[in-house]
């Protein structure tokens, strides 16, 4: 069986939170729950460092603002460990070429962590921290259940990825262009208050 699946839904979950695929897939390696998952995740220091760095993203990702400055942070760290991930499925399985695989991954990731970094954005305008907490709680519990999933049924998992990676981008359009109207009135209600005041339009 082609591993394109596990390199597609790895490499969508390496977009929302790196650290929890590669512990994941360490531990189902480690455990002899998979033996798809090569030697490299399965290293104990590979295991202590996600889940240290895992930790770390838990709290971080569930402060406002925070977050955001964690996301930029991890703007290129989620994209070339998606791309690292699958590149690595890819060589394990043999039976796609592992720089095809690394573009797969990282592409994915890429696209990924664009949707939950945006969408980060968006909900840091709200003014209480609650929706923070839901929102990086349901991230995690996404990512675990569909690679949890994947291990089990690739081609269903991918599916699923696919599916939310679709939903995320259209999402992320549709707050950016209600971000925009927002700024836009924001600026014109502070355009007719300096009229009003009888201030020069600045």
């Amino acid at each position: 069986m082609s591993v394109l699946p596990l390199v597609f839904t790895s490499g969508w979950a390496s977009g929302i939170n790196a650290y929890a695929v590669v512990l994941l897939l360490g531990v189902f390696g480690a455990t002899g729950v998979s033996d798809e998952v090569p030697e490299a995740l399965r290293s104990p220091g590979v295991l202590i460092a996600a889940g240290v760095l895992f930790a770390c993203e838990a709290v971080a990702d569930k402060i406002p603002y925070v977050d955001s400055v964690w996301d930029t942070a991890h703007t290129v760290v989620r994209p070339v460990s998606g791309a690292w991930v699958a590149a690595l499925l890819a060589g394990q399985s043999g039976s796609l070429p592992e720089v095809a695989a690394g573009a797969v991954g990282g592409t994915t990731a890429l696209a990924s962590h664009a949707v939950k970094a945006g969408t980060r954005m968006a909900v840091n305008t709200s003014p209480e921290p609650f929706s923070n907490v839901l929102v990086s709680t349901a991230e995690d519990l996404g990512v675990g259940g569909v690679v949890s999933f994947a291990m089990f049924h690739p081609r269903a998992a991918a599916v699923i990825a696919g599916v939310l990676l679709l939903i995320g981008l259209v999402l992320l359009l549709f707050l950016a262009s209600r971000i925009r109207r927002f700024r836009r009135r924001r600026a014109q209600r502070r355009e007719e208050r300096r009229l009003a005041a009888g201030r020069p339009p600045g």
